[in-house]
C-alpha cells in the first residue's frame, strides 16, 4: 500500500480508497471493483476500517451512474457496517454516517422477504435495524457549525437519498454558502469541498456565490487530498445532471 501521502496505514489505506472512487468517477467504470483496485478485500482489518471512514461514498460512483456495484465492493462496505457500528455515545454524525452506509447497501441489495425498516442491511447476508437518527440538532445550530457538521456529512448529499440531513441542508442553503465562503478563505479545502457538494446536490444557492469557479479553485489547491477531489467531483456530476 502506498504510504508516501499518509502518516499511518489506516491514512494510507483512506488515501487509497479515495483515489479509487475518484478514479472510477472520471471513467464511469464503476463496474470495476473500488476496493480490489485498492488492494482490499472484506477480511483485511485496516482496509475494512478505512472503508467506515470513505462510508457510503465507497459505492458512489454506482449511485451516480445508476448502475449495480462491485460485489467486493458491497461485501466490504457491509463488512464495515457491522465492524463499526456506533457506540450509545457516538457523535450524531458518526449515527447519521452509519445510516446512510446501511441505506446505500439497501439500495443495492434490497432486504429479504419479511426483513422491513430503513436500518434492515443485507449486503454479505446479515441483517439489522438502525433507524433514522435525530436531526433537531441542525436546525438551530450557528451556519460556521452547521456547514462544519454538513460537510463531515458529505457522503448524504446524493440524489434520490431523502432524509432529515438533506431537508436541512436544503433549508439552510444561505448558511452552506456563507459557510462554503469562510472555509474557502480559512483554507479548510475539505470542508469547502463538502459544502460545496452540498450546495450541488440541493441548490438555492445565491448566484453570486459562483459554485462552478469556486469548486475548480478548491479542487486546484487542495487537489492532493483526493476526499476533496471525491466531494468536488460528486458536485460536478450532480450538478451537471440537475442542469439537463
Amino acid at each position: 500500500m502506498d504510504q508516501t501521502h499518509a502518516s499511518s496505514p489506516l491514512a494510507g489505506a483512506v488515501h487509497d480508497l479515495a483515489t479509487e472512487v475518484v478514479l472510477a468517477l472520471r471513467s464511469g467504470d464503476h463496474l470495476a471493483t473500488v476496493c480490489g483496485a485498492a488492494g482490499i478485500d472484506e477480511e483485511n482489518r485496516t482496509g475494512i476500517a478505512a472503508a467506515r471512514v470513505i462510508g457510503a461514498d465507497l459505492l458512489l460512483p454506482s449511485v451516480l451512474y445508476g448502475r449495480h456495484p462491485h460485489p467486493g465492493d458491497v461485501a466490504v462496505l457491509d463488512r464495515a457496517v457491522r465492524e463499526f457500528p456506533p457506540k450509545p455515545d457516538a457523535p450524531a454524525a458518526t449515527a447519521w454516517s452509519h445510516w446512510h452506509m446501511i441505506s446505500t447497501l439497501q439500495r443495492f441489495a434490497p432486504p429479504p422477504q419479511g426483513a422491513t425498516g430503513p436500518g434492515t442491511t443485507v449486503g454479505t447476508g446479515t441483517t439489522g435495524t438502525y433507524a433514522e437518527p435525530d436531526a433537531a440538532w441542525l436546525e438551530n445550530a450557528p451556519w460556521q457549525s452547521f456547514t462544519h457538521q454538513l460537510s463531515v456529512l458529505a457522503p448524504l448529499a446524493v440524489p434520490a437519498a431523502p432524509s432529515a440531513v438533506q431537508r436541512a441542508a436544503a433549508d439552510r442553503a444561505v448558511d452552506l454558502a456563507r459557510g462554503f465562503v469562510r472555509a474557502v478563505r480559512r483554507r479548510d479545502w475539505l470542508q469547502a469541498a463538502g459544502a460545496g457538494r452540498w450546495l450541488a446536490a440541493i441548490g438555492g444557492e445565491p448566484a453570486t456565490l459562483g459554485l462552478e469557479r469556486g469548486l475548480d479553485f478548491v479542487e486546484l489547491m487542495g487537489g492532493h487530498d483526493p476526499r476533496v477531489t471525491l466531494h468536488v467531483r460528486a458536485a460536478r456530476l450532480m450538478a451537471e445532471a440537475r442542469a439537463r
